[in-house]
């Protein structure tokens, strides 16, 4: 940081003693965050990346104050989260930066790398900080993973008492579209921040009242992730999500919004868009799977994980057993069973362990796959199809137990963040 303002503080110096020159329009800070600045420059940039986001939907924009204020708070608290993980080890390298480039360019329709810069660059996107958001959005969910997701508990009484209101609220198979606006308290507010917290909930329900778009002020008063896409959450299954949402949407019709809703994280305002009945599958596809995992962390980092486990994996290629460099190896809680895992179900592990999983033949074992835990080898043991029996309607209810918790368990991290934070405004 003190770079940073030195250089501007030179800038301005210079600029004042060069009287004959013409009048330079010089950046100047608009917030320090810890030992880092955010510049109007910087602001500005992504304001506009932004409002070109809303107009390309379609959307309302806010008043461009109310709108600046939002893209402001969304930069600090990327830049919270990316102190965070320097402070703690966690990098993203080129190569996996390049992976996901890829397959941002193939989501998009584009062949190559090359040719999706080439479009950023003639819409005016400057393509070397669209690179660096998306290491920023991958830093992101790595760090959800292994400071909220690893550490949920999920209790036998949590998922009976679900399943008890399920059945009583008879909402089986139903999936609802919503739209969702968050205004974050934190954690420490006094009593008065709080009233001023909820005004600012209530200004926003009053415009709704008034006939304002939904899109218009989740953009404008917002603050979770998705405020820029209007708020929109998608389609959720009904039985996954918590009552304190699923309970005033069973009274409501598509198109109205809820009343103010009060949790712990903040003050909620949730629009129903569209609601129908899906099918359940009556059989799932289980996979029997072990692993051995080697975690990174602030002593080991990406790099020497994956060696490590790379030279287990030649091991294994010779002829050792998995189970055993998985019981002598692993820092899983598997390993005493040699790594086994057993019985897996859609949506049990993360993303990318089941993806690398979903890939593999029965008795193959994977390349390195790397996960917010750290890094992976993988073996398939069996598949088989099975009926949705009991266990597996628990496992459904421990996956939308975990789905809603991880989601108001993230933003009281992120909340925590910013209560530990120095955050100093300039205007």
């Amino acid at each position: 940081m003190q770079i940073k303002i030195v250089a501007l503080l030179f800038l301005c110096i210079f600029s004042v003693s060069t009287v004959a020159a013409e009048p330079i329009v010089l950046d100047r800070i608009r917030a320090v965050v810890n030992d880092d600045v955010i510049t109007q420059q910087e602001l500005t940039t992504r304001l506009n990346a932004a409002i070109k986001q809303l107009q390309k939907q379609g959307t309302l924009l806010p008043d461009n104050n109310i709108l600046e204020k939002q893209v402001l708070e969304r930069m600090i608290t990327e830049m919270l989260q990316s102190q965070f993980a320097k402070e703690n080890g966690l990098r993203v390298d080129d190569a996996q930066l390049e992976k996901a480039l890829t397959r941002v360019a193939q989501q998009n329709k584009f062949e190559s790398v090359a040719a999706f810069r080439a479009k950023l660059e003639k819409d005016g996107i400057d393509f070397s900080k669209f690179r660096e958001e998306i290491r920023g959005e991958i830093v992101s969910v790595r760090l959800r993973e292994r400071e909220v997701d690893s550490k949920l508990v999920i209790s036998e009484s949590d998922i009976e008492d679900y399943l008890a209101t399920q059945a009583n609220q008879g909402n089986k198979g139903e999936e609802l579209q919503l739209a969702h606006i968050l205004i974050v308290v934190p954690e420490q507010a006094s009593a008065e921040s709080i009233q001023n917290y909820k005004r600012r909930a209530e200004e926003a329900q009053a415009k709704l009242k008034a006939g304002a778009p939904f899109a218009q002020i989740a953009a404008g008063y917002s603050d979770a992730k998705d405020a820029l896409q209007g708020g929109l959450l998608g389609w959720r299954p009904a039985d996954r999500l918590p009552s304190l949402f699923s309970d005033p949407l069973s009274k409501m019709k598509p198109g109205e919004v809820s009343p103010l809703l009060r949790s712990p994280t903040g003050f909620h305002l949730i629009k129903l868009l569209e609601r129908k009945t899906s099918d359940t599958p009556v059989f799932i596809t289980q996979t029997h799977a072990r692993h051995i995992l080697i975690k990174t962390s602030e002593l080991v980092s990406e790099n020497e994980a994956k060696a490590r486990l790379q030279e287990i994996k030649t091991r294994i290629d010779k002829g050792a057993d998995f189970a055993e460099q998985a019981r002598l190896h692993s820092e899983d809680g598997s390993a005493p069973q040699g790594g086994d895992l057993n019985w897996l179900s859609p949506g049990e592990t993360v993303p990318e362990f089941e993806k690398a999983m979903d890939s593999l033949k029965v008795n193959q074992v994977s390349g390195l796959v790397q996960s917010g835990f750290g890094w992976h080898l993988i073996q398939v043991l069996e598949r088989r199809n099975t009926d949705v029996s009991v266990d597996q309607k628990k496992q459904q209810a421990r996956n939308a137990i975990r789905s809603y918790k991880s989601d108001d368990a993230y933003q009281d991290w992120l909340r925590q963040l910013r209560d530990r934070a120095s955050i100093d405004y300039r205007e």
